[in-house]
């Protein structure tokens, strides 16, 4: 197939990762990829010929009843019976670009030939994937330990004919959908439940997600302080390079030279100053987005190394004659990068609200709240409010998930990351963030309209102009909801060259 990214072996770079989303190429397996499935299953259906041992999860019960010995017949309803009662997710609806990334990453990680599926099972994954069929999944119910046990169980229910899909924009049974597309159901084989429901595919899908839109909105913060900058009749001296070469964290100065790059030839930020100094969410733009800007790198290769690795359990090495029960499937790296990437983007959130605080506050030849006759007219008063009620609710969902654990599974599992919560919890806090920058895109130009003969930079002339073609400037008090709503898509919209 033209255009076809094939899963193999090779690292998937987060790069790559969005180019496969964004472009909606269709996935196929590798010659390598079907090999290693192949060979891994025929050498567990060959153990399972001579073997007389309990071996986890393949022929015993799961978690606390992993002392029970299973018959060899009643092995493909161990697994599918595993599905079924593992599927008791609640809550929303994990959003349909998140289901697809879980999607790729389970078969990503199936395909490296350590988990005993079939080639059948793996493809079928492929044929929701490229059908653009989503299986219905639920944002409630994992403790990010034995992997993400529920919302992989809703996510896999399809192979065997049980959940609900999304098809065509339709919400369906798994059942409709198997007979509109002329399939058959998958019979599991021994394992094969197991190795769909372990893994910390949840997790890992929502941070993948989260990290493509970090990137983007990390440089869209910078832009947008720009702008706060010039209408602020801030000072460029705080960007200086030798300031940051004597500190030289990789964030920080990469982020002045940016500024300074945004600001290049701006008459504003040229002319002459009355103040000596400016406030620390101006002065400060480096080291705090910079710091926000490391922390997300950080994060990017702890998952880097996740979506490209085995994370079920037990593993099967078939050069080694060995099948091994361990922890792959535990969310604690996840757990803590997530909490990490959540309080890195709140920071941002967080100093752009004191940057739009300052924007209103009547200073430097600014009216009070950035409008013509106060008074008569609140101007941008509220959309503060709103701004810091966002930033308070982020601070909020910034507490930690991964210092928390509760026994589950009659004690056998004793330990539990909390990452799925980690990982939920940070997707509400990157949409705030992007609600709080729009709020203060909102406030900056119209304080930049009142520096006006003056003009800023062509790149930053170029990005206002754009803008006002979606918001206006306010003249009088009107209904800023549906401005702050366009100032949100704006920013979803726009693509930072």
């Amino acid at each position: 197939m033209a255009n076809t990214h094939y899963i193999s072996n090779k690292t998937l770079a987060f790069q790559e990762l969005d180019h496969i989303i964004n472009n909606n190429q269709p996935l196929a397996l590798s010659e390598e990829a079907v090999a290693n499935i192949n060979k891994c299953r025929e050498y567990l259906d060959n153990k399972m010929q001579t073997e007389t041992n309990p071996i986890y999860g393949i022929n015993t019960g799961f978690g606390s009843l992993y002392s029970v010995k299973i018959s060899s017949e009643d092995l493909t309803t161990l697994q599918e019976n595993l599905m079924k009662s593992h599927a008791c997710g609640t809550g929303d609806e994990v959003p349909a670009e998140i289901v697809k990334i879980m999607l790729l990453l389970k078969i990503q990680s199936l395909s490296y030939g350590h988990s005993g599926v079939q080639l059948a099972t793996v493809q079928r994954l492929i044929d929701l994937y490229n059908n653009n069929i989503l299986p219905i999944v639920y944002t409630q119910g994992s403790l990010g330990a034995s992997g993400d046990l529920s919302p992989l169980a809703h996510l896999c229910l399809p192979l065997i004919g049980e959940g609900e899909v999304f098809m065509n924009g339709n919400r369906i049974t798994a059942k409709q959908m198997l007979t509109e597309k002329g399939w058959e159901t998958i019979t599991l084989k021994s394992k094969e439940g197991l190795a769909l429901l372990n893994g910390t595919q949840f997790m890992s899908s929502y941070g993948s997600y989260i990290l493509l839109k970090a990137k983007k909105l990390t440089q869209l913060a910078d832009v947008v302080a720009a702008v706060s900058l010039e209408g602020f009749d801030g000072r460029i001296d705080p960007f200086n390079q030798l300031i940051h070469l004597v500190r030289p964290h990789k964030g920080q100065v990469q982020t002045a030279a940016y500024m300074v790059d945004l600001l290049k030839d701006s008459q504003l930020i040229q002319q002459p100053k009355k103040h000596v100094q400016d406030p620390y969410s101006f002065r400060c733009i480096p080291q705090v987005h910079g710091a926000s800007k490391d922390a997300i790198d950080y994060v990017e290769s702890v998952f880097k190394t996740e979506i490209n690795s085995v994370t079920d359990n037990p593993n099967i090495f078939v050069e080694e004659d060995l099948i091994v029960s361990g922890g792959n499937f535990h969310g604690q790296p996840l757990a803590l990068a997530l909490d990490f990437l959540g309080i890195a983007l709140a920071e941002l959130g967080s100093i752009s609200e004191r940057r739009t605080y300052q924007l209103i506050s009547g200073l430097r030849g600014l009216p009070p709240f950035l409008v013509n006759n106060p008074g008569l007219n609140s101007g941008f008063m509220i959309p503060q409010y709103t701004a810091a009620s966002i930033v308070s609710q982020n601070k909020q969902f910034a507490t930690p998930a991964s210092i928390d654990s509760i026994v589950s599974s009659n004690g056998q599992e004793d330990h539990v990351s909390m990452g799925a919560n980690a990982a939920t919890k940070a997707l509400k806090i990157i949409e705030n963030l992007e609600r709080i920058l729009a709020i203060e895109l909102f406030n900056a130009v119209q304080a930049l309209e009142f520096r006006r003969p003056g003009k800023s930079s062509d790149f930053i002339e170029n990005f206002v102009s754009d803008y006002r073609k979606v918001v206006p400037t306010v003249e009088e008090d009107r209904i800023l909801h549906y401005d702050i709503q366009k100032s949100i898509q704006f920013l979803q919209n726009y693509t930072v060259k």
